[in-house]
């Protein structure tokens, strides 16, 4: 059995992994961290994991983790950098669910988080974690640095264009909305229940911090850089991202359907839908599932993708268990199969 540790199971990633991974049939969950929480049961804080997870908080250390075969940081920006250089010496495997390892400019990291990146030599080690675009990487990685629920949302919709040189690189636009889990487990005013119900707003037009990694991500797929256009919003809803993608074809049009089809076809968990087909965050609630519509209003230069995804599982916790499947050369679907919740 593979020994599992997960710094901070007390947010929303944390619990969603500790889900996850206690039906997993390959792993043992052996440590889960919380500094607030520590030596509280696990199943008294989430009673929903009660006889599924008989662990106790403990405080974060690298002792504590040290004999695990991998670790999962499902923590704060700014958490993982400073424990994976310890940890890696150890033998120990990273998964970082947060942004201290997408990036792979350290320059551009403290332009967008605010402060130095405590590990800069790891970075051009990291493997960016998401399985549709890097997954013989993975499989050898020791540090993984999982990708964005937004820039996952996003990249999945827009990778067959791009990487097929089918539309403008310099007009791209992401519009998406999110659920208001994706700001955390955090009390925080803005998220109460009572202002974010009956409401609908954008956020950070001016830059989220997750515009520089898909215009990474996108840039490598296209072997140029890209333009894009992002604007996140919230809406009243607790978990889910779509993302409405729009590109300006160029050139002799391809199929759209046919060379969505032929991209995903291998990819377990990418579901392109038939035409003219209008995905619901509902239908991929729970799931790791990302599912994908294309659109050509009027039969113009205009495509319009339409891209689903759960923002706790394949924008978060799912992805970084369908990540450790590959490093340790387990069937990728592992303990990943769950449907969506349907109502």
């Amino acid at each position: 059995m593979i020994q599992a540790g997960i710094v901070g199971g007390t947010g929303y990633t944390g619990v969603e992994l500790l889900r996850i991974l206690a039906l997993h049939p390959e792993i043992e969950i052996k440590t889960v961290t919380s500094r607030a929480d520590a030596g509280k049961r696990v199943d008294e804080s989430y009673p929903n994991l009660r006889g599924c997870v008989d662990a106790l908080f403990t405080e974060p250390s690298v002792e504590t983790l040290a004999g695990c075969d991998v670790v999962f940081f499902a923590t704060p920006n700014g958490t993982s950098m400073r424990m994976a250089d310890s940890l890696l010496a150890r033998g120990v495997r990273i998964i970082d669910l947060a942004a201290d390892f997408r990036l792979q400019d350290p320059a551009e990291w403290e332009q967008w988080y605010g402060e130095p990146h405590a590990c800069p030599q790891l970075l051009a080690e990291a493997v960016y974690g998401l399985p549709e675009v890097n997954r013989e990487r993975i499989r050898t990685a020791r540090l993984i640095g999982c990708p964005g629920c937004y820039p996952t949302s996003v990249q999945l919709g827009l990778l067959p264009l791009v990487e097929n040189g089918a539309v403008r690189l310099d007009n791209l636009v992401a519009d998406v909305k999110s659920g208001v889990s994706g700001a955390g487990r955090k009390a925080e005013l803005a998220l109460l229940m009572s202002e974010t119900g009956e409401s609908f707003k954008a956020y950070n037009v001016k830059g989220h911090r997750h515009l520089p990694e898909i215009r990474q991500g996108l840039a490598l797929a296209a072997g140029q850089p890209v333009g894009l256009t992002f604007v996140p919003h919230l809406i009243p809803m607790i978990r889910g991202i779509h993302a409405t993608l729009y590109a300006t074809l160029q050139g002799d049009c391809p199929d759209l359907q046919a060379l969505y089809e032929a991209r995903y076809r291998d990819e377990p968990f990418v579901d392109v839908l038939p035409p003219g087909s209008h995905p619901d965050t509902r239908n991929v609630r729970g799931s790791n599932r990302c599912q994908i519509a294309i659109h050509r209003p009027l039969d113009e230069d205009v495509v319009v993708i339409l891209s689903v995804i759960d923002n706790l599982v394949k924008g978060a916790a799912g992805q970084a268990v369908q990540n450790m499947n590959l490093m340790f050369g387990l069937e990728e679907t592992a303990g990943l199969k769950a449907i969506g919740l349907y109502p």
